[in-house]
């Protein structure tokens, strides 16, 4: 078989041409020349034959038509707007010719980040692209997620998620190290993305040179292209329904009964023999796997002249694709099957639904909100916005930030004092900035300095950070802790085997352990102390509770006469997770900080530590106090500050005559010893 030149494939004007004295006198030898010594501008080095082949297939795309026109518009505007529909190559073919135009300037202006919503997405695109390019990942081409960075200084082309690039400007303010910044995936309205469009405005008038490229759903792109006056819009592909009218039913079934009328459905459609695959958009993961336990249950027992119902569970959180249909599949196969796609509203974007002809979509989502009330994120259920429903026919969620959540957000933040008296971020809100953590751990983290006990807060920010997966570890300090102590219990913890003979999910250990790691970097490079790890005493005990409570000190429950949890600012009444490690022991402190308020399920609190009274009162600022509303708790946090007030200072302890007969309970609760000078 005779090899494939690349000039057999690629038009002359897109060849690279070199002097004349690289060839011989005769053409054909010339042109074999020019081939073999065609190179790679990012890397150097000369093209594969899988990048001509790739070509090939990325000219077939929708959105190369649009490619002179964009990089035309590129040079001479600051903020270029391309609207078009999904699936037509915007988000891989954009960030390369942007990375094209940084080339032509040798970078002087800088390098190319294109935003993604979602970390799976940015790591998928990341892979193709670099592909594509012909180049290595994490060199040429890589991606930062959250607790994943696979850059270097030199990388040409990265892909971030929304809120790590907004993470980036705490330490780079103009974002210099860019000279083009995409946002990918505007429509979907997150608070990130629309931050970063507010400061950009901003960032482009200090700095001329930066350009801003927004890609966006033909749905917002009107509304996007008045609010940026005269920056051009660039239309791509057909911006009409690619595929036939669709017909859409409604249903007027209420809310709370969304799930099994959802499966009916599938079932109607089902006996309806017409052919065509679906998907169906449900809330939560939990309803994914009861849908496909549903779906096969019920399925077997549906007539064999029906054909077959193969349930397909996606999880976009698990970076799990689903591919394209194969049509092989169906001619081999003597009976029908149609494959119905389970997911949620995150995998809209990710799930490749062309041979999809039915989408069931219940309306509803559960989502992490910031409660003001509450002081913490909950997971509710809420309905998803009109537009988002409308574009799964033909994916937007509109995120919406109460003046009242910012406001509680502020006093948070004065709270852990993070802000000075300006209201911009103190010395110690910078720091706290530099952790890609929540404010009230990274402010536990912080404090963990003073108290002597980092090794042991990072384990436990890694823990409940990195991974939800703790519902079934009765203490992460002491199976993770022990890990790090021991080469040969790391060793047996990271078999699989063992793990789940011991409850414990491998998984989730060694991405706790990576992000575990990546908070240990943060501290060596902002050079904060790091004390030897000292788990298993009673004073690093207690040292890790004051080192909470300097994060948490807005999060305090206590039980009431019923035996109920209550928060101490308003009053909900919530109740300990089934899987607490507190349930199974039988115990219920009395007083009790929470890292998670989960309202959609009883009002339970999850990943909660006990506490004192006392110490609470050490730690917490003095006027949160004030702000509590009358009840028991308060009264009997007065009655320790008034206690408190009058004990003895340094000097009069030296004197006084009863410093001997001090019980050593009271130690705990040494006003001047427990509290955190950061404070």
């Amino acid at each position: 078989m005779a090899a494939v030149r690349p000039q057999d494939i690629l038009p002359l004007s897109d060849r690279q041409t070199f002097p004349q004295e690289f060839g011989s006198d005769s053409g054909d030898e010339a042109v074999l020349c020019d081939a073999d010594l065609e190179l790679n501008p990012f890397d150097g080095l000369p093209y594969s034959s899988r990048y001509y082949k790739l070509l090939q297939e990325r000219r077939q795309l929708p959105v190369w038509e649009a490619k002179g026109a964009f990089m035309a518009t590129l040079i001479n505007h600051h903020f270029i707007i391309v609207s078009g529909n999904a699936r037509i190559g915007k988000s891989s073919q954009i960030p390369q010719w942007c990375a094209e135009h940084c080339l032509s300037s040798k970078y002087q202006h800088g390098v190319v980040v294109c935003t993604q919503t979602q970390k799976q997405t940015a790591v998928g695109l990341a892979l193709r692209v670099a592909d594509e390019m012909d180049v290595n990942i994490g060199h040429e081409v890589g991606y930062i997620i959250p607790f994943e960075n696979c850059c270097i200084n030199e990388t040409i082309l990265r892909y971030s998620t929304d809120d790590m690039l907004l993470q980036e400007m705490m330490s780079d303010p103009l974002l210099e190290h860019y000279g083009v910044i995409i946002i990918d995936e505007t429509h979907k309205r997150t608070v990130s993305t629309d931050v970063l469009l507010g400061l950009l405005k901003d960032i482009v008038r200090q700095r001329p040179e930066l350009k801003v490229v927004i890609i966006i759903s033909p749905h917002m792109s009107n509304k996007l292209h008045s609010h940026y006056g005269n920056a051009p819009l660039i239309r791509v592909g057909n911006e009409e329904p690619i595929r036939c009218p669709v017909e859409v039913v409604y249903s007027c079934i209420p809310q709370e009964s969304y799930f099994l009328p959802a499966l009916r459905l599938l079932f109607e459609i089902h006996r309806t023999r017409e052919k065509g695959d679906a998907a169906i958009f449900l809330s939560c993961k939990k309803e994914i796997d009861e849908a496909y336990n549903i779906i096969k249950q019920e399925g077997s027992k549906l007539h064999p002249m029906l054909g077959e119902l193969v349930p397909i569970p996606f999880y976009p959180a698990q970076g799990m694709y689903v591919d394209r249909p194969s049509d092989m599949l169906e001619k081999n196969c003597k009976r029908y099957k149609r494959r119905v796609m389970l997911t949620t509203s995150m995998g809209e974007s990710l799930l490749c639904i062309e041979n999809v002809k039915f989408v069931i979509d219940v309306g509803m989502e559960k989502r992490n909100v910031y409660n003001p009330r509450i002081r913490a994120d909950s997971l509710v259920m809420r309905p998803l916005s009109k537009i988002q429903a409308e574009m799964r026919i033909t994916s937007w969620a509109q995120a919406k930030l109460a003046p009242e959540a910012l406001m509680q957000a502020l006093e948070d933040l004065d709270y852990l004092a993070a802000l000075d008296d300006d209201g911009n971020l103190s010395e110690i809100g910078i720091i706290m900035s530099e952790f890609p953590l929540d404010p009230q751990m990274a402010k536990a983290l912080v404090a963990s300095c003073e108290f002597d006990c980092v090794h042991e807060m990072l384990t436990i920010a890694a823990m409940v950070t990195g991974t939800k997966a703790t519902s079934y570890v009765s203490c992460p300090l002491s199976v993770f802790g022990s890990s790090k102590t021991s080469c040969f219990i790391k060793s047996i913890l990271w078999d699989e085997k063992w793990c789940h003979d011991n409850f414990l999910n491998c998984s989730a250990l060694r991405t706790a352990d990576a992000v575990r790691a990546d908070l240990l970097d943060t501290m060596q490079r902002i050079e904060l102390p790091v004390s030897q790890p000292a788990f298993g005493t009673h004073k690093n005990s207690l040292n890790v509770k004051r080192a909470l409570l300097s994060g948490y000190s807005c999060r305090p429950l206590d039980v009431d006469g019923l035996g109920n949890y209550v928060m101490l600012t308003h009053r909900h009444v919530a109740q300990l997770h089934p899987f607490s490690s507190y349930c199974s022991a039988r115990l219920k402190p009395e007083w009790v900080l929470f890292h998670e308020f989960t309202i959609s399920e009883n009002n339970c609190i999850r990943i909660v530590s006990d506490v004192t009274p006392e110490m609470f009162v050490q730690l917490a600022p003095q006027y949160y106090f004030s702000n509590l509303p009358p009840s028991e708790s308060k009264e009997l946090l007065q009655e320790i500050i008034d206690h408190f007030s009058k004990l003895p200072t340094d000097g009069e302890e030296q004197h006084a005559s009863s410093k001997e007969n001090k019980k050593p309970e009271e130690d705990i609760s040494h006003q001047n010893e427990d509290r955190c000078a950061i404070q």
